[in-house]
């Protein structure tokens, strides 16, 4: 299993009464609780999982105990509480998720670590998502996904449990559709119109008016004003994809319209990966994610433009980091913050 990656794959999403305390959380610098109390209130950021050894002196404390890291596993199953207590960490993307649906009792283990004010963002199941049944281990195509684009099961099986779960503590649930292929992406209008379809029959089926149901595409082919509109249609959100892919975030941001000023969307961004980097090459270079490798100063100067404007119009914002944007998520938060607050 790559390392970095294990609470992707655990079986509990909760801690035991005595593992719960097991976890403290670091103390934090002044400079970043003053940068955290000038933040504006609807500017949620976070990373990407939180079970990570190398954030031990900036999110954790050292186990009392061994006066070393926590391992991986002990991050994975009772960090959430030491996490969400972070004043700049007010948001997680869940990234395990992505790869089975969760029952709703999983969620509400979840919502019970972290406090009322915090939010989760939510992966929906590949099996929604991706056109292809993959291969375990390789990710290779094994088939087509007979589920793919299917909303009544991804109503039944996710977005229900997510939201019952979660409560009030239950933010955007991100569909990541992966690289869809040529089939698919030969036809352009059709495919965004099944997209659309797949986002109004979860809509119908008694999501919405709930979290923001937002959509994450990996293929710049479909970052489009098309898009945008068949999402605005279908009352879902795009989601901004910060990866090699994709097309720098700021150019995202005016395709989809999320800078216009009238603009009636929330502001959901995941700073995947580094411009140029591949993930296994990202990880084997910034492992174990205790420092900023990689700055990428562009994307976080537009990022933090697109935050302040959004939340100065009373627009609610959540953006998630990756160990592999820059090499450490959490400093990749305070830089981003850094520059909101200096905006």
């Amino acid at each position: 299993m790559p390392r970095g990656q294990l609470s992707l794959f655990g079986d509990e999403p909760g801690p035991s009464a005595a593992d719960r305390h097991a976890v403290a959380p670091a103390e934090i610098n002044p400079h970043v609780k003053d940068v955290a109390a000038a933040l504006p209130a609807a500017i949620r950021l976070g990373t990407s999982s939180w079970s990570f050894p190398g954030w031990t002196g900036l999110v954790y404390a050292p186990s009392a105990r061994t006066g070393k890291p926590h391992a991986e596993a002990t991050l994975a199953k009772a960090g959430l509480p030491a996490y969400a207590s972070h004043p700049l960490l007010r948001t997680v993307s869940l990234d395990r998720t992505f790869y089975a649906a969760l029952p709703e009792d999983a969620f509400a283990r979840y919502a019970g670590q972290a406090p009322d004010d915090f939010r989760f963002v939510v992966k929906a199941p590949a099996a929604f998502t991706d056109p292809f049944l993959r291969v375990h281990g390789s990710g290779q195509v094994g088939g087509d996904n007979p589920t793919f684009l299917d909303g009544a099961a991804a109503a039944t099986s996710f977005v229900q449990p997510a939201v019952a779960g979660l409560g009030t503590r239950c933010g955007p649930l991100v569909f990541q559709f992966p690289p869809l292929g040529h089939r698919l992406l030969a036809d352009l209008p059709r495919t965004i119109a099944r997209i659309a379809a797949f986002m109004t029959a979860l809509a119908r089926r008694g999501c919405a008016g709930g979290p923001p149901l937002a959509v994450e595409v990996r293929d710049p082919h479909l970052c489009t004003a098309a898009l945008a509109a068949a999402l605005r249609d279908a009352g879902a959100v795009p989601c901004l994809a910060i990866h090699a892919r994709m097309p720098p975030v700021a150019e995202q941001a005016a395709t989809f319209g999320l800078d216009a000023a009238d603009s009636p969307w929330p502001v959901v961004a995941r700073w995947n990966l580094h411009a140029g980097r591949g993930y296994e090459e990202a990880r084997a270079d910034y492992f174990p994610f205790d420092r900023l490798v990689e700055e990428d100063e562009p994307t976080r100067a537009a990022l933090a433009r697109l935050a302040a404007r959004a939340a100065a119009r009373s627009r609610g914002v959540f953006i998630t980091i990756n160990n592999k944007a820059e090499g450490s998520a959490p400093r990749s938060v305070i830089r981003l913050a850094e520059a909101i607050v200096g905006s």
